[in-house]
């Protein structure tokens, strides 16, 4: 039975992204069988993994709103190991209207029950914001992956995460619990980053990954050719942290 991790930040720009994208392939790569389920609008994980968007014949707005069965939207996609439920624009307008529909905050969690068996990890990439969209999402999934970029405001928004978990957890998913806090775009050299690192250990103690994910132009250049950055260039920093990150993954979920 796979493990569901949402990938979560409501402050867009740290990483998530890149990481629902990245860890995806590498856990691919290390012999699991990866669903990667794109809810945020913008589609980046779905372009991420060299799908045309504008090409969708299904997306996670059917999977959303119509109720339409997860393996007419799935999608293989050519790296080892990694499945897709994708996303475009259309999803944009789904926040209006969940708000009217039955069983709202449930949709994604009744939509991936048939689909939990056949996978060892399922990651769902959030939008950048705690709409109903995210809120599905924390519904959903058995854990959340926390990025925060190591800058002046990383803390800012994170008590407002924790009430949404707190809440979710109250009245969705009493089982969700914090999977980890990764630090990205991480740069040792700056006193700043060293005190975003201490503060984030006194908020979350015994939580925070020791992989570090590193400022890395290949990270930024693989998206536009369509590829984790594993694919597009294996010798690089970028693609070493991510391997590192999907092996600490599964030495705490004992190898599953």
């Amino acid at each position: 039975m796979g493990k569901i991790i949402a990938v979560a930040n409501q402050k867009g720009g740290v990483g998530k992204t890149t990481t629902a994208v990245n860890l995806t392939a590498a856990l691919g790569a290390k012999g699991k069988k990866v669903l990667l389920v794109d809810v945020d609008p913008q589609g980046n994980s779905t372009s991420g993994l060299g799908i045309n968007k504008r090409d969708l014949k299904g997306s996670t707005y059917e999977l959303l709103l119509s109720m339409v069965p997860a393996q007419q939207v799935l999608l293989h996609t050519p790296f080892k190991n990694v499945d897709i439920l994708p996303s475009n624009i259309a999803l944009a307008g789904a926040e209006i209207e969940l708000v009217e529909m039955e069983n709202r905050a449930m949709r994604l969690k009744n939509a991936l029950i048939k689909l939990k068996p056949a996978y060892d990890y399922i990651l769902i990439d959030c939008p950048p914001s705690l709409g109903i969209i995210t809120l599905n999402a924390f519904a959903a999934c058995d854990t959340l992956l926390i990025p925060i970029q190591c800058e002046y405001y990383a803390l800012e928004g994170l008590s407002q995460l924790m009430s949404t978990l707190r809440q979710v957890k109250r009245l969705y998913n009493p089982q969700i619990e914090i999977e980890g806090v990764l630090l990205t775009m991480y740069d040792s050299r700056l006193n700043l980053t060293l005190q975003v690192v201490e503060e984030l250990k006194k908020y979350f103690p015994q939580k925070i990954y020791h992989t570090v994910i590193p400022r890395n132009v290949r990270l930024s250049e693989a998206p536009s050719f369509g590829q984790p950055v594993m694919y597009y260039d294996r010798t690089s920093k970028g693609c070493a942290a991510y391997e590192e990150l999907a092996a600490e993954v599964l030495k705490k979920n004992k190898g599953s």
